[in-house]
């Protein structure tokens, strides 16, 4: 089922029988506020893994009402293991993270020995709906790759890939996001772009089109895409922008928050199951549309 826009995917969700998504260190307002109107919106069920006692106080003074399953334990270490002991054993199907350090997580996530870790790195992306919401664009990686080399960017790229294809997008246009359009000798990230497209081409990389160097205006825009003299089936028409580092990643799309006031919804993977690692700065639709795509692609 191709993905054209939140609203299909909200819809999507509610549709789909998924398993429960576990939240880890869910005693905490914002976090209890967010699952009720997920499950108010029949978005996804939750197992909720805290300190018991504060949740049922948050609850009880917030009248929040929850039909979720509580699990008490207040260790951030033991409830983040907990957590991924969920999923291994099929009672859960995602994972979020709620008030507790994205290290604890992301440490029982990759532990080795339990299972979720795929052997990729966990990359996120940052989705938003393309002009006239026919179509959804990926920008990747914004908060967790800091500085990717040439198969980092591989990496990055096959995530993105492998989300899109989860929404439909059978065969998905990247383009490697650098300074301009042409390869400089003296600017690593434009050589890049162009070996990830050869690589592309030569079906090191599957399952998707692969061009570049672009900037970001000729990746996106036919008309500047024209106005440069760069054609081909990415230019201007791109489905995923892979952006040379996090810098990069996360000035794009804040600036796309903030000044184009438009929702981005994040996404992060990599790992066995979908997770859902959203920031407190996050709107609470953007929140939303992160759990209906974690329940909807688990």
């Amino acid at each position: 089922m191709y993905v054209k826009n939140f609203a299909h995917l909200m819809e999507l969700s509610r549709e789909k029988k998924s398993k429960k998504i576990a939240v880890v260190a869910a005693d905490d307002n914002e976090v209890l506020e967010v699952v009720a109107k997920a499950e108010e919106n029949g978005l996804a069920e939750f197992i909720l893994i805290g300190d018991k006692a504060k949740i049922e106080k948050l609850i009880s003074s917030s009248d929040l009402k929850l039909k979720s399953e509580i699990i008490d334990e207040s260790d951030h270490k033991k409830a983040a293991d907990l957590a991924v002991d969920l999923v291994v054993k099929g009672k859960a199907g995602s994972l979020m993270k709620g008030m507790l350090h994205s290290s604890v997580f992301l440490k029982a996530i990759l532990n080795k020995e339990k299972g979720l870790n795929t052997g990729r790195h966990i990359t996120q992306i940052s989705i938003l709906e393309k002009k006239n919401k026919d179509g959804l664009m990926f920008i990747t990686d914004c908060a967790i790759t800091v500085n990717p080399d040439l198969l980092g960017k591989k990496e990055v790229l096959e995530n993105a890939v492998d989300l899109a294809h989860k929404l439909g997008n059978e065969k998905p246009k990247v383009a490697v996001l650098a300074s301009l359009e042409v390869v400089n000798p003296g600017m690593q990230d434009t050589i890049d772009a162009a070996v990830l497209s050869k690589m592309a081409e030569r079906g090191q990389i599957k399952g998707c089109v692969v061009d570049g160097p672009f900037a970001f205006d000729n990746a996106v825009s036919l008309e500047a895409a024209k106005a440069k003299g760069i054609s081909g089936p990415v230019a201007g028409n791109a489905d995923i922008i892979v952006v040379p580092n996090l810098t990069v990643g996360n000035a794009l799309t804040k600036s796309i928050t903030y000044v184009a006031r438009k929702t981005v919804v994040a996404a992060t993977v990599g790992a066995a199951v979908p997770i859902v690692f959203t920031s407190r700065t996050e709107s609470t639709e953007g929140k939303l549309l992160s759990i209906a795509l974690a329940s909807y692609i688990s």
